[in-house]
């Protein structure tokens, strides 16, 4: 079986999904390949596109949660049919792609590849979309696809009210590299890193290190608790630096871009995050009790929604800050196992897998 995954270059999330799948579809003897569509498009077109993103959701947040909150309401009617008639210019030439590629299963992490695949009229295997969030966003209502993979059972009314028929939702989680399907002992986790065998808080704030991380440390720096913090800080090299500045009674490791994140969780006792879905997903796999931070207005607001009106996390806030919110954690063992819980219920770690047990399925039973 020839496996085909379009994605699009928008922050890491989508990009790592496709790469979990390739990998798990791999080690079954399929033939994976990964395509932007961007990129393969225009490069140039892809850089721009990739840097408005980023730059909206990190400096323009509310205009960005504007836009997003609009589309949910199905408002933003130009924006959609610049959509449609983007997508549709763009799937001439991804059409070209795919009838030389010749795959069996065409599978989409990204909204707008969905959308441009959509477009495709020759193509006759299998498409399935992969929904990374805790919500369905706006404009998959606007795909047409055999099956839609989403992150949890609890979203199905979700899905259906957005008009996807029940029958080709796939429930199984957002599929995460399989390294964190398991865990390891704390004090094995914290040996390999090279760290003491104490309470440990690792603080993430997203692969482009957004929020001011410096602030939360000394803030949980005042907590009369005794403990260590992991801190990654992404491609924000000044955060790191600043972080090594501060004057500290604890410990503090910080780090800059890092592929060992399954070990840190294994780690820790608590995570500082943003609410992306890929690291949600991860935590929830690992049963990581999780403080959200720094909310992205849009996907990432709805992400903390579904989180705290399932009790599978905590948030931090203005009137709850870092030492407050770290501080009930950590006094209140009863909320962490009560989080636990909650995270085993609903979190997913072989959704990779469960999607290659799918295909498999697909493969032995389609008509011939």
């Amino acid at each position: 079986m020839k496996v085909l995954l379009l994605s699009v270059t928008a922050g890491q999330g989508h990009h790592q999904t496709a790469m979990a799948i390739s990998e798990e579809l791999t080690k079954r003897g399929m033939q994976c390949e990964t395509l932007d569509i961007l990129k393969y498009i225009d490069p140039i077109i892809c850089e721009v596109v990739s840097k408005s993103y980023l730059m909206s959701t990190k400096h323009l947040p509310i205009a960005y949660g504007s836009f997003y909150s609009l589309a949910e309401r199905n408002e933003a009617k130009k924006e959609k049919l610049l959509s449609r008639l983007t997508s549709t210019a763009v799937s001439k030439r991804v059409a070209k792609y795919i009838e030389q590629s010749k795959p069996d299963v065409i599978i989409c992490t990204h909204v707008f590849a969905a959308q441009v695949l959509t477009h495709v009229e020759k193509f006759n295997g299998l498409t399935i979309g992969i929904v990374t969030d805790f919500t369905i966003h706006p404009y998959w209502e606007e795909t047409a696809l055999d099956f839609y993979v989403i992150a949890s059972e609890l979203l199905m009314l979700h899905a259906e009210k957005k008009g996807i028929d029940a029958g080709k939702l796939l429930p199984i989680g957002i599929p995460i590299h399989e390294k964190f399907s398991g865990r390891i002992p704390k004090a094995e986790a914290r040996k390999q890193l090279g760290i003491k065998d104490k309470i440990t808080i690792l603080v993430m704030s997203g692969s482009m290190g957004y929020g001011n991380i410096v602030q939360h440390i000394k803030r949980m720096d005042t907590v009369n608790l005794d403990f260590q913090i992991l801190c990654v800080c992404g491609k924000n090299l000044r955060a790191k630096k600043n972080i090594y500045k501060i004057e500290t009674t604890r410990e503090i490791y910080a780090y800059g871009y890092v592929d060992n994140i399954d070990i840190m969780m294994d780690a820790a006792d608590v995570i500082i995050t943003k609410p992306g879905g890929l690291t949600v997903s991860e935590a929830l796999a690992k049963r990581l009790p999780m403080i959200l931070i720094n909310p992205i207005p849009g996907q990432e607001v709805r992400n903390t929604e579904f989180l705290l009106n399932n009790a599978g996390a905590m948030k931090m806030s203005k009137t709850c800050p870092a030492d407050i919110c770290l501080y009930q954690i950590l006094i209140n063992d009863r909320r962490r196992a009560i989080l636990e819980d909650i995270m085993g219920y609903i979190g997913k770690p072989h959704a990779a897998r469960e999607l290659g047990d799918f295909l498999v399925s697909y493969g032995k039973n389609k008509p011939s």
